[in-house]
């Protein structure tokens, strides 16, 4: 998708959603991305196509003209992809995915399974890593990532959220107590995640009013495994923050418990993410839908 395309899909759902900050959620951009990419069309095109407020926009004469035509030409657009999506209804060639690696394992691994049944001459190349791979280098067809995705040239599909959560063992506990607020962690043993690209600890989560804020606890023990941090907590080494489904077998199994629950911070978006000027293959494509199928599934499952 050319450069300009992009900006009128952006301008499009912009005016559909009334609201910059929905159409970013709609199209997995960040606010921001929306903003500038609606200010670079707006200086293309030497016209001023919203009105804006502090809660709203609403287009103007020229906004409308053009919202006119867009529809008219994305739908046309959308059509041919329809019908091109629908020459082969099942997959070829290989399908390569980079994932974290418990949620790869967890979550991504069983999906695939399932495309790979269903699909014969599907090939999969999944790559497990907690380490960021650059999906722009063309080596991959996507990346799995959690958090929000800032960056322009990327789409970014959400199919799933995570919370994080401050875990320890029943052992831990019994032995130096229970942290009963952030400030509390200066006291107790903190294990914590080295980023093997950068040899930095990660930065723990807690929710302070209506944001989150980053903290750095004073650590004695380092792990660059996100399996490495779970083993550290159960066998009583010190508290960790990881996301709920890395440890949601040990809490099951009194393992692991829960604490500073109140200070979770806002759940993050997982996301498949792809570069957008890239053609995007049928297999990327049915991926997509089953992730999405496979949330809906889990949420049917638990209401």
């Amino acid at each position: 998708m050319s450069s300009s395309l992009r900006l009128l899909v952006v301008f499009s759902e912009a005016a559909r959603q009334g609201s910059f900050a929905a159409a970013a959620r709609e199209l997995g951009l960040s606010s921001s991305a929306v903003v500038k990419g609606i200010a670079r069309l707006e200086l293309a095109l030497r016209v001023r196509l919203f009105h804006r407020t502090t809660r709203r926009v609403r287009l103007t004469q020229e906004g409308e003209a053009l919202f006119e035509r867009c529809r008219r030409i994305l739908g046309e657009i959308e059509e041919l992809e329809r019908a091109a999506a629908n020459v082969s209804e099942l997959a070829t060639g290989v399908l390569r995915i980079d994932a974290p690696v418990t949620y790869g394992r967890q979550v991504i691994l069983p999906v695939l399974v399932r495309l790979a049944s269903t699909n014969p001459s599907l090939e999969i190349d999944l790559r497990l890593s907690d380490v960021y791979a650059d999906v722009n280098s063309g080596a991959l067809d996507a990346v799995v990532r959690a958090g929000e995705v800032a960056d322009a040239h990327l789409i970014a599909h959400t199919f799933d959220s995570q919370f994080l959560g401050v875990y320890g063992s029943p052992a831990y506990f019994a032995k130096r107590g229970r942290a009963k607020a952030p400030a509390d962690l200066e006291r107790h043993d903190c294990v914590r995640f080295r980023v093997p690209s950068t040899g930095r600890h990660r930065p723990w989560y807690f929710a302070k009013g209506q944001k989150d804020v980053p903290m750095e606890p004073h650590t004695r023990y380092s792990v660059n495994d996100g399996d490495g941090l779970v083993a550290a907590a159960v066998f009583g080494l010190g508290l960790v923050q990881l996301p709920h489904h890395m440890v949601e077998n040990e809490i099951d199994a009194g393992r692991l418990e829960e604490v500073l629950v109140r200070f979770r911070p806002k759940p993050l978006p997982i996301s498949l993410l792809y570069p957008a000027n890239r053609h995007v293959p049928k297999r990327l494509l049915l991926l997509r839908d089953a992730l999405v199928e496979m949330k809906r599934s889990n949420r049917r499952k638990r209401a």
